[in-house]
This record gives structure tokens, sequence and C-alpha cells, in this order.
């Protein structure tokens, strides 16, 4: 039987595990509400091809969100997603039209810092359309070279300081506008969808079941509680994009 049609260039056992890891990723991000992106593009960064990486982790990451959307849909706060995608549809376009990569190292330790100044600082807010249209911009932009910027937007969306149902829902809401825009940009510059479709869809299912999971134990917490571990685990992400950073400053 030709497995081809599910594998993509993958084997059986790499498929599966991508499949196991979506749902155990998506279980995370409804849960604590960030990490599963990142967690899941550093998995299929040892599984798949590079050239298919980005791309085909954005229409996993789009179906992964939708989930989260759909059953937390009245949480979703409409009011950012507005100036969020215009920012995203500039962001997404410049990055599409960049030659020359910017400095990963230069681009992770800078990340790194936004993001722990976010959330421990005191006097940063993105309070207007304009704040969110320019994180919409800049994770987007991003978003292309590296993939998963969910940390980036959740500083953001944390800023907002919204109930853990609203923030888990609004963030998801953000990621399912952005990763539409990477796609459908990966896909005029020539990517071809194809041969992961299958692959996607059953990493798409799987990770549904995770967040029907990852919701029921984000009930159980209470708001205070949620910011608490949120906060951990932003921090946790943000230190290992500034270890990355750096090591790649010091290799070179």
């Amino acid at each position: 039987m030709d497995l081809a049609w599910f594998t993509g260039e993958l084997g059986a056992v790499a498929a599966l595990t991508l499949i196991a890891v979506s749902a155990a990723t998506s279980f995370l991000t409804a849960a604590a509400g960030i990490g599963g992106g990142v967690v899941l593009l550093a998995v299929m960064a040892v599984l798949m091809p590079a050239a298919a990486l980005i791309p085909v982790h954005g229409v996993v990451q789009i179906g992964s969100n939708a989930g989260r959307v759909l059953i937390m849909l009245r949480a979703v706060q409409t009011g950012v997603l507005l100036p969020f995608c215009a920012g995203s549809l500039v962001g997404a376009a410049l990055g599409g039209l960049t030659v020359v990569q910017l400095p990963p190292a230069v681009l992770k330790i800078g990340l790194a810092a936004f993001i722990l100044f976010s959330i421990w600082g005191r006097t940063i807010a993105a309070t207007g359309h304009f704040a969110v249209a320019l994180t919409g911009a800049f994770s987007s932009f991003l978003t292309m070279f590296f993939g998963a910027t969910g940390t980036f937007v959740s500083a953001m969306v944390k800023t907002l300081k919204l109930g853990r149902l609203e923030h888990v829902a609004t963030h998801a809401a953000c990621m399912v506008a952005q990763h539409v825009i990477k796609v459908a940009t990966f896909g005029l510059l020539g990517f071809a969808y194809g041969p992961y479709l299958g692959l996607v869809a059953a990493m798409i299912a799987s990770g549904f079941a995770g967040t029907l999971l990852g919701k029921r134990f984000l009930l159980k917490l209470d708001d205070r509680t949620f910011h608490r571990v949120l906060a951990v685990v932003l921090s946790l992400l943000a230190l290992r994009l500034f270890y990355e950073g750096v090591t790649l400053l010091l290799s070179g």
C-alpha cells in the first residue's frame, strides 16, 4: 500500500511521531496559552526537509489555532484582530520580498529581550490599534524566517490583561490570521503543499484532540494562576531564544 499521500517525503515512523507531537503541543498551548508552536517547530526541524519546514508548520498551526478559536469563539476579542491583520499583511509582504535574511543571532536576542521586558517590565503595554498593528507587522515579518512567533504575539496579548479564556482565544485568532497570510505568501512564492496534505490533515486532527483536553485543564485554573504560569512559560522560551542567539554569535 502506497503511503506517500500520508507521509509526504517522510517515513511512516516520522509521520506518526509528528502526529503525536502535534496533539501534545496543542494541549500545551491550550492549557498554558503558549509554547506548543515552538516545540512542534523544533521537532519538525529534525524530521522534515528544511525547505518545507516553515510553510508546512504554518498550515498545521492554522488548523491547531483554528480549533482553539472554534471551541472558545465567544472569548475572542475581535477588536484586536483588524489592526493585527493589517499589520500582518505588511510584515509578510516585506518578509517575502526580503532577499537577505537578517542576522538570526541578533533577532533571537532582541526578541528574547522584548519578551522578557513585556512580561516583567512595568512601563510597556500594547495599547491602541497602532501598537497591535505594529506587533502584527513585526511578528509576521519574523515568522517568514523563523516560523514560530507565537511567543512574541502572546507577550503583546498578555499586556491587554485579558482573562485566561480571552487570552488563549484572542491569541489563537491572531495566530490563525498570521499563519494564513504566511502560508498564502509561501504559495505565491512557489511552494507546493500537495505532497504534505495527508500528513497535515492528520496532524490537525490530532492537534484538535489535544486542544479539547487542554481546554479542560485551562478551565480548572483561575486567571491569576494562569497568568503566573504563562509568565513562567514565556520567560523560559525567551531564555531559550537568548541562549540560541548567544550560541550563534559565539560560533560565528
